[in-house]
């Protein structure tokens, strides 16, 4: 599986990595993402999921809060068909996915932009994650087949989006702490 690969590979010396299999329930897979920011606050959370038909690396910018009518595996849909009561419609993530998606091809990696994650799991999880952190999450779906589910290739390209993004978040700290400096 790619998680334990990318495990064993590592994201760097400074960069502390937790891999949880997420349950295919809304409530269950609410409560673990809910649990683990507050367990281990990290700096970003990049979810994993598989999108099935896709042949490249999606990047998703946003989640969405509503229209969760496909069942889950326990064959429940989240109450109101929604992710949080009360929640915005949708929240973004602090990373520019487009510029990401950019920088990315441009180092010949097949990706793909997108503002829609599908209103399924994957969905429901990222926005879960998005409302807990201020935005600080990413989702990225990987296909089922293609070239690119090969782990030699998958791996390699996972750990080059996702050190990119960790880049992406460190640069907008220091300018955000620079801009403060600089109101002081």
């Amino acid at each position: 599986m790619f998680s334990q690969g990318l495990e064993e590979a590592g994201l760097g010396e400074d960069v502390e990595l937790h891999i949880k299999e997420l349950p295919v329930s809304y409530s269950k897979a609410q409560e673990l993402v809910v649990s683990l920011w507050k367990t281990f606050r990290p700096q970003l959370a990049v979810h994993v999921g598989i999108a099935p038909g896709c042949r490249a690396i999606m990047v998703e910018q946003s989640g969405k809060n509503q229209a969760y009518k496909e069942r889950d595996v326990r064959g429940v849909c989240p109450a109101n068909y929604c992710c949080i009561e009360g929640g915005p419609e949708r929240i973004d993530s602090v990373i520019d996915m487009k510029s990401l998606t950019r920088h990315l091809r441009k180092l010949g990696l097949d990706i793909i932009y997108s503002r829609d994650a599908g209103r399924y799991l994957c969905d429901f999880v990222y926005y879960t994650s998005l409302y807990h952190s201020s935005g600080r999450a990413a989702l990225i779906h990987i296909p089922t087949s293609g070239s690119l589910t090969a782990t030699g290739r998958l791996l390699p390209s996972l750990k080059t989006i996702i050190q990119t993004m960790l880049q992406q978040i460190e640069e907008t700290m220091c300018f955000s702490s620079q801009h403060i400096q600089d109101r002081l």
